[in-house]
């Protein structure tokens, strides 16, 4: 039985990618682990904006703190702009974790600004990962800013990235756009080598006792899957891209059904959260058995059966699908 698959330009084993969580990818024995159990490629926890502007600040404050003492001083250290410092214990992550395993690694950035993108996309680069997943985490509060001017920043952030090294890029985007398979295509446009679907924003909480205001994380559930997989079901085979799928993936049926809807790879982060890595062994054995009954040879011929452009009723997929679901429903209780 064939589980290989494509991403990036990249091959890998199976469908199965451990997704971007630093309690998985922190530890160089966690990614041995994953990949004895099965895991056929590993997104790395992000490395974030704040940390390279802490970095830089903090970096700022050492150089500069007593230089007015002495003459001599005040031009020993170069300034903080080209000195290129921070991140480099992520850096050295990579190069461990791609001495450590065989499997692909994909390093994450994570934040809403150009800034030094650049710079740490080429050290990555540099560093050995296989790709880099640019995870545009922007949450737009601004009032006097447009959509398209939101949009914008995703564009640019691209190609900034994209111009600044040879490695493949997957961007990372939430589904909140006026129009989802038009920014879709504007990304591709853009140089996109993958489009990783979809962002999860963890909402705060408030603390009725405490009177605070809390953050927490809550795992992925089950019926968080279908997001992801009506739209890449949506937009395979009508962009020249790669898509990962995220979000609810918690058994092996879930990964064949992102399959099926177009997904080239899924990534897992809560089943493993909850089970433990070896579960992936349990997802890749469901996945086996179903393919064993229903006599497929491989992966790849199952990759968009179930697409919108292969479904004989496309509109399954569209609004009418909300109409025919409410006729359809029964409740299990009496209203009465």
């Amino acid at each position: 039985m064939d589980l290989t698959t494509t991403y990036l330009g990249l091959k890998f084993k199976s469908p199965l990618v451990v997704g971007a969580a630093a309690p998985l990818s922190e530890d160089i024995d966690h990614i041995k682990t994953m990949e004895d159990y099965g895991a056929s490629g590993i997104v790395l926890h992000s490395l974030f904006e704040e940390q390279i502007k802490q970095e830089r600040l903090a970096l700022y404050h050492h150089t500069e703190y007593g230089t007015h003492s002495y003459a001599e001083a005040l031009t020993y250290f170069p300034e903080p702009e080209i000195f290129h410092v921070g991140a480099n214990s992520y850096l050295y992550h990579i190069q461990k974790a791609k001495e450590a395993v065989d499997i692909p690694i994909i390093a994450s950035l994570n934040g809403d600004s150009i800034g030094g993108w650049t710079d740490y996309a080429k050290n990555i680069e540099q560093a050995g990962a296989d790709a880099i997943e640019l995870n545009v985490y922007e949450i737009p509060t601004d009032m006097t800013k447009t959509g398209a001017e939101i949009e914008q920043i995703y564009i640019d952030l691209l190609h900034a990235v994209k111009d600044a090294v040879k490695i493949p890029v997957a961007i990372k985007i939430s589904p909140y756009f006026s129009n989802m398979a038009n920014m879709a295509k504007r990304l591709t446009d853009a140089g996109a080598d993958g489009l990783v679907l979809f962002n999860r924003f963890y909402q705060p909480d408030i603390d009725i006792d405490e009177l605070e205001v809390t953050s927490n994380v809550l795992l992925s559930s089950p019926q968080d899957m279908r997001l992801p997989m009506r739209w890449i079901a949506i937009l395979y085979g009508r962009l020249n891209v790669d898509f990962a799928a995220t979000s609810g993936i918690n058994k092996g049926h879930d990964v064949l059904k992102m399959m099926m809807a177009g997904a080239n790879v899924t990534l897992i982060v809560s089943a493993l959260l909850r089970h433990g890595v070896h579960y992936l062994r349990d997802m890749e054995q469901e996945m086996l058995h179903w393919m064993e009954e229903h006599e497929y040879d491989s992966i790849k011929q199952m990759q968009g059966s179930m697409s919108q452009i292969n479904c004989p009723d496309e509109s399954q997929f569209e609004r009418v699908q909300y109409m025919k679901a409410l006729q359809t429903f029964h409740p299990e209780h009496s209203f009465v």
